[in-house]
């Protein structure tokens, strides 16, 4: 990789270390998310100096956060001693504070059809973030308004497309009724607007700085995996990879499944050959997008690789993001001194490469591999010692534990169980241990409206009809709506059993009922109905992923919290033992706050001081990878744990980090491999269906998988098996005298700690996140 035309900026942050393999495209890594966003804004003031009239597009969602923030730190202090220092320190050698409102932005993309007024817009956001946080001039810039794309006779597509859904068929075929008819001829009028866009941005001599993220797929803007390397703006449908992504932005799959979206091309972007063009990423989930762009042939099913067109293309990464890398991985087992770890995953990874099972494997095939052959002292015996190494944590896996204290904590509802839940199960049958669950954000985010509407519907059906008797107690609506929420949990689950879907419905009414009381101080049964309707008249006049009131996300909330309850009832916990913390840092928002001691963390440390766990098991996923709840609830875990350990011995206290559907362990990263039986899968999926009520449809899916998150986990432990039984063989498991080894159809990862050891992982997975600027 030439490193001579890297700009001033670039050669600050270049490392230093030479790399020998090729790529497509130059790329530079950076440690840890904010400085992401520092490179990326000091290259961005750096090329606005030069063109002051420039033609920029710049991203939306939530990767451009610290280029936002940082941008405007140097904008603001262009001239004090900070800001210099800066700018001297990182080779933003420009004198002279950059004058943005002069230059030319144009919108990426946007959802078809959506209002310009709705906060989940990219308009809004780009009219927010970028023409009032840059100070842009916006009489300059190329918008994408859907409210003002013209249609037939002048309507607005509410009119034209009144259920949201354009039907791109109509292209082709013959419209069947008059609605038809306006629709095709609307769709026709979109399609010559998206022409003269292009035209537009062309005229101008095409984009100058383009600055993009990277999709789940390798989509670019919105060019999805397959997009014509020569494509142009347009009016396009995605894929589901996107519509999963999508959904948090627009209120569920069932929206996001039927949203076309206007894009720019990928001719586009490379039209003006002498564009710089950066893709930026952060985190260890985007790393296979990256690898694809960089390392394969270039080609339309990676889009990125179309930026090999332009010499001035950047990847701008996080070394998480840059992880599968060949000089990435060539750094893992070169980087530092060589341990077990490294061996146990470069001839594991061996096996899955040719294909071979470990019993199978000869010194040879070691030697002839690149990174096997880097293990000292290589003979037969290393491979019996990898093979005794992955026995040992089965056996770890399947040891009995007894007379433990247990505190699972999940950043949201549904992720011990998918983490952990066949092995909570066979734990949970010795009668010693004890158990307790905490939630630590109220996962509001998760419900649509869709689903509380029906709910509330079905409850106001059971009151009218008498069927929810608890409101005729004399005392209910003043304490008696406080008690019994056991028997909620068992009135429901007894449905389950018993095959009466209309009566758990009923059950679930019950608790609905309790909620709205709690929440609204309900006093009676027509102030009960009276705000049922009230909160149906909010909702149903909502646009799907408005942010909701205060209220109405502590309803979503306590949504999930029932669905939390019911999970662990139906392996006979109590909800005193299930714990809903509702940490404030989590509020909807597209940019969270960081967890602060008062708020998030106090409530932590004072379960751990009232439950004294001899084992706290949490979500222990690497830098960028899964949602950034994940990360912000580790971390005020820590804290909890660093404050504890001031007033506790901890010596004997271990964590279990596990990973679910966001993120897997590589099999030499994990320490425990749980055996998971046919039997094992069918409840968890069971459980999950039963109980989490507001999840079963899916409304906001794993990019991975089109469908539920149990299913997901079952499909992650499957493809565990078959990783680790090309090293053990298959007749370690069914040939095994153990009747629980035979059983087995797939494997759970779990990474145990001693506090140190997770104190010191949260301290640097915090540094690639937020960095020591």
């Amino acid at each position: 990789m030439n490193t001579n035309d890297f700009t001033a900026v670039e050669k600050a942050f270049c490392c230093k270390t030479p790399r020998k393999h090729p790529v497509n495209i130059p790329y530079l890594t950076v440690d840890n998310f904010p400085r992401l966003g520092l490179l990326t804004a000091l290259r961005f003031l750096e090329w606005a100096s030069a063109h002051p009239e420039g033609v920029i597009s710049l991203p939306t969602g939530k990767t451009p956060e610290y280029f936002l923030s940082w941008t405007r730190h140097m904008l603001e202090n262009w001239d004090t001693a900070e800001g210099k220092k800066i700018r001297d320190k990182n080779g933003l050698t420009i004198k002279k504070k950059p004058e943005l409102s002069r230059l030319r932005f144009v919108q990426i993309d946007e959802f078809y059809p959506i209002s310009a007024k709705q906060h989940n817009s990219f308009y809004h956001y780009v009219k927010k973030y970028y023409v009032k946080g840059f100070g842009l001039d916006e009489g300059n810039g190329l918008f994408i308004n859907c409210d003002e794309i013209p249609l037939a006779g002048g309507r607005h597509f509410s009119e034209v497309f009144p259920d949201n859904v354009v039907d791109l068929d109509l292209r082709s075929r013959e419209p069947k009724n008059s609605q038809e008819e306006m629709q095709q001829e609307s769709i026709f009028l979109v399609d010559n607007w998206c022409v003269e866009y292009e035209k537009r941005i062309r005229d101008m001599g095409g984009i100058g700085f383009f600055l993009g993220g990277i999709g789940p797929d390798g989509h670019i803007a919105f060019n999805t995996r397959g997009s014509d390397h020569h494509s142009s703006s347009r009016l396009t449908p995605t894929n589901f990879e996107t519509q999963a992504v999508a959904a948090g932005d627009l209120g569920g799959i069932e929206v996001s499944r039927n949203r076309l979206v206007i894009t720019i091309g990928l001719e586009t972007i490379t039209y003006n050959r002498d564009a710089v063009a950066i893709i930026f990423a952060a985190g260890e989930a985007k790393a296979p997008m990256v690898r694809n762009a960089l390392e394969e042939r270039p080609s339309n099913l990676y889009p990125a690789s179309v930026l090999t067109k332009l010499k001035n293309a950047r990847f701008y990464l996080t070394h998480g993001a840059a992880s599968m890398l060949r000089d990435s991985v060539d750094h893992y087992y070169t980087g530092t001194p060589w341990n077990q770890e490294k061996t146990n995953r470069a001839v594991i990874d061996l096996c899955k490469k040719i294909n071979k099972f470990g019993d199978r494997l000869q010194v040879d095939d070691l030697k002839n591999d690149e990174y096997c052959r880097l293990i000292p002292n290589i003979s037969q015996d290393t491979i019996k010692s990898v093979i005794r190494t992955f026995e040992q944590k089965i056996a770890d896996g399947m040891h009995p534990v007894s007379n433990e204290v247990f505190y699972h904590t999940g950043p949201h509802h549904d992720d011990i169980m998918l983490g952990l839940l066949p092995h909570l199960h066979r734990l949970s049958r010795d009668e010693t241990n004890k158990f307790q669950f905490s939630v630590l954000t109220s996962g509001f985010t998760a419900v649509t409206n869709r689903f509380v509407i029906s709910a509330l519907e079905d409850t106001m059906h059971f009151l009218e009809k008498g069927l929810i008797q608890m409101v005729e107690y004399p005392d209910f609506f003043t304490m008696g709506y406080r008690y019994k929420r056991d028997k909620d949990v068992y009135h429901y689950l007894i449905k389950v059993a018993s095959g009466q879907p209309e009566e758990r419905r009923r059950g679930f009414a019950h608790r609905l009922v309790r909620n709205v009381i709690e929440i609204w101080d309900v006093k009676n049964k027509q102030q009960l109905r009276n705000q049922i309707f009230d909160i149906l008249s909010v909702l149903r006049k909502s646009y799907d992923g408005e942010k909701d009131l205060p209220s109405i996300q502590t309803l979503k909330g306590m949504v999930r919290e029932f669905e939390e309850e019911l999970v662990w009832a139906c392996f006979g916990m109590t909800s005193d033992q299930v714990h809903h913390l509702r940490l404030g840092f989590y509020t909807g928002d597209i940019f969270t706050e960081k967890p602060n001691r008062q708020r998030d963390v106090e409530p932590i440390l004072e379960q751990l001081r009232q439950i004294e766990p001899t084992v706290i098991s949490l979500a222990f996923d690497p830098e960028g990878s899964g949602p950034d709840t994940h990360y912000k609830v580790l971390q005020a875990i820590a804290e909890a744990i660093r404050e504890w350990r001031k007033e506790k011995d901890l010596s004997d206290l271990r964590i279990w980090g596990y990973r679910n559907v966001w993120y897997t362990f590589h099999p030499a990263e994990a320490t425990h491999i749980v055996p998971v039986s046919l039997n094992a899968m069918g409840v968890m999926n069971d459980a999950f269906t039963s109980s989490y009520l507001s999840q079963v449809d899916a409304s906001f899916p794993s990019y991975q998988h089109d469908g539920k998150f149990s299913e997901l986990s079952i499909r992650i432990w499957v493809d565990q098996l078959r990783h680790v039984q090309l090293l053990l063989g298959k007749p370690f498991f069914f040939q095994s005298e153990s009747p629980r080894l035979r059983t087995t159809h797939g494997l759970l990862y779990f990474k145990e700690m001693e506090v140190d050891e997770f104190l010191s992982h949260a301290r640097e997975l915090e540094k690639s996140m937020e960095g020591e600027l």
